[in-house]
């Protein structure tokens, strides 16, 4: 079974098989002082509420949203399809103990938390018994599993969080008997082993990733679900697991991108939220932790990195589809930003959480009011575009960073580029997770995770990575100008091994022309490659230094400035000669790459001129004096 980062119910669906091996190791437990203080597991519970419901709202606040409801035609329309999908679950049979490729059972983790937060927000705005009925067969099924997998500790995470919202929403309609095994599940499947580990402070519970949000957001939902019948239990979970979570939070900073990409960004932020709205409603309280540098600037990321096609730059392990997030709305309200809320209304799947958390405020960026161009700092991600309206915007994205990053791909330099309604220069995304080695020392034998895969240079082509896998670079120079904006990064610690320096600028030209430049100096003559993946056609010209892409009726120039001695060629998605071809990788089939071959280059500087062309526009030449990087 094929095993990818992809899209469920409106959230991110992951399949994962544990912490990546490039993961950077996190410091023990005496050497990691949290930056906010949690109270100690005998005084965390303090201000519990007692009353059920109390995870992320409490019964006056269904209450309110059925009178919203009402009142707001979107709302209406939402709930009218989440109470489609409840009526399509009363026809499903109970989710089963599956692990179909031998390693996850988070399909069913999360089908089971799927249906319990349709059937659960269904009940508390109309009370069905059928809601109540439907979800009581869902966990007593997931109840009697043999475990919740906790090899894979995503698995029990989730199913965690399910019971939890089961156990919660639910509460009066549950015998004691019912509201018993609920908790035993919980405790014997879930929070026992979770305390474990985050006693001994490693694996999940020691990582900046997301990882850490989703296994410590399940295990604390858990935690403030029966903590009045397990106090001693759920206040030693919930001290360890806040503690602990600060330690990805702080990776939000400064300015709330997440190096793991789009997708790991939805599924750490979702985690982070519910357990922060959780802490709220059930205690009173978040004790600060919303405040941690870089978190009110979480929701700034999606909106940025998403292109006008609703397509986002999807660096790492990424798909480039639309990013629905809910808790969108939370941090709307959480740090007055109507922006965030404005994102995830052109967005909703919807999801129960849409409505739970629905903030009405907020409108499409008018001219000015918002930058055009963003440099996320840490992540070292830039975005560059020419407007916020048009589908037929020209949009960048370009990136620097970490390959030591969770979930990182040999991406450094790489871009995306989509204009005139087409993604010109994609980014392929993530290959089969169940491929071997995918998340060990095979990793960079697979196409699509290495430099040849992507939108970035490749010098000196073999078997090894092709770009060094501890590297960590960084955009040196960042400019945001009504006719120009431009990034520089300074990616010499990619290729150290083949030459003394190598930048890449791209530029954003009067907003309508994209300048791609690479500058390369080396000791002895380097194998240079120059690439562009693309899914649509490309017509090399006659003399080598254009080429035109064509989708459909829109057309793309791509021309190089210099050197006087580079000349395109259209080569197959696939690797270079010499380079590894391990068996099973996906196959890339419809795209190709544009691609410039310099065999024997010690002082280079090649710049390429991309230039979207209107209908019935012919290519112009041009005389485009190229300058240094320095010059920019």
């Amino acid at each position: 079974m094929k095993t990818t980062l992809r899209q469920y119910s409106g959230l991110v669906l992951v399949g994962w098989m544990g912490l990546v091996s490039s993961a950077p190791a996190a410091p023990r437990a005496n050497e990691f002082q949290p930056p906010v203080n949690i109270p100690p597991a005998a005084q965390i519970l303090a201000t519990l509420r007692k009353e059920h419901p109390r995870l992320l709202a409490h019964a006056d606040e269904f209450a309110r949203l059925h009178q919203r409801v009402a009142a707001e035609p979107q709302l209406g329309q939402w709930l009218e399809a989440i109470r489609r999908q409840g009526e399509r679950i009363l026809k499903e049979a109970p989710s089963r103990y599956e692990i179909p490729d031998g390693l996850r059972l988070l399909g069913t983790s999360r089908r089971v938390l799927g249906r319990v937060q349709t059937l659960g927000l269904l009940y508390r705005l109309d009370g069905d018994r059928r809601w109540a009925d439907r979800a009581w067969t869902e966990l007593e099924a997931a109840a009697q599993f043999k475990d919740w997998n906790p090899r894979h500790f995503l698995d029990t995470a989730e199913m965690t969080h399910a019971f939890a919202l089961g156990y919660d929403w639910f509460y009066e309609a549950w015998t004691d008997a019912q509201r018993a095994t609920l908790r035993q599940a919980m405790v014997e499947k879930g929070l026992k082993l979770a305390l474990q580990v985050l006693e001994e402070n490693r694996g999940w519970a020691a990582a900046r990733h997301n990882w850490n949000q989703v296994c410590n957001g399940g295990i604390s939902m858990g935690a403030l679900a029966l903590a009045e019948v397990e106090p001693d239990l759920a206040g030693r979970c919930l001290h360890l697991a806040l503690r602990s979570l600060q330690r990805p939070m702080l990776e939000f900073a400064p300015d709330g991108a997440w190096a793991e990409g789009p997708g790991y960004w939805n599924y750490a932020t979702t985690y982070n939220v519910v357990i922060l709205a959780a802490l709220q409603t059930a205690l009173g309280t978040d004790f600060g932790l919303p405040n941690i540098a870089g978190f009110a600037e979480a929701g700034m990321f999606p909106i940025y990195a998403t292109g006008p096609l609703d397509r986002t730059f999807n660096y790492a392990d990424a798909h480039e589809g639309t990013i629905r997030a809910p808790h969108l709305f939370w941090l709307a309200r959480q740090f007055n930003r109507p922006l965030y809320a404005w994102y995830q209304r052109q967005h909703a799947a919807p999801h129960p959480l849409d409505l739970l958390w629905f903030d009405p405020r907020g409108e499409q960026p008018a001219a000015g009011t918002l930058p055009l161009d963003k440099y996320f700092r840490h992540a070292e991600v830039v975005t560059l575009r020419s407007g916020w309206a048009e589908r037929d915007a020209l949009f960048v994205g370009f990136k620097a960073g970490d390959n030591k990053a969770n979930h990182s791909h040999l991406d450094l330099g790489s871009f995306v580029l989509d204009a005139r309604g087409v993604r010109w220069a994609l980014d392929l995304g993530s290959d089969d997770y169940n491929l071997p080695g995918y998340f060990g020392k095979q990793r960079w034998t697979y196409y699509r995770l290495r430099a040849e895969g992507h939108n970035t240079l490749v010098l000196n082509p073999g078997q090894e990575p092709d770009q060094d896998p501890a590297a960590a670079t960084r955009v040196t120079r960042f400019e945001s100008k009504p006719d120009r904006a431009f990034a520089v990064a300074d990616l010499t610690p990619a290729y150290a091994k083949h030459a003394r320096r190598v930048e890449r600028g791209v530029a954003l030209l009067n907003r309508r022309q994209v300048l791609v430049q690479d500058e390369l100096q080396a000791d002895a003559p380097a194998d240079v490659w120059w690439f562009l993946h693309t899914g649509a056609k490309a017509q090399v010209g006659a003399d080598g230094t254009t080429a035109t892409l064509t989708q459909g009726s829109a057309r793309l120039e791509a021309r190089i400035l210099a050197p006087a001695n580079a000349r395109f060629e259209v080569r197959p998605a696939t690797p270079l000669p010499g380079a590894p071809k391990p068996e099973k990788q996906a196959d890339n089939r419809g795209v190709r790459k544009l691609a410039i071959h310099l065999p024997a280059a010690r002082d280079l500087r090649l710049a390429v001129l991309l230039t979207p062309l209107r209908e019935n526009e012919s290519p112009k030449e041009t005389s485009r004096p190229v300058q240094s990087l320095r010059d920019w």
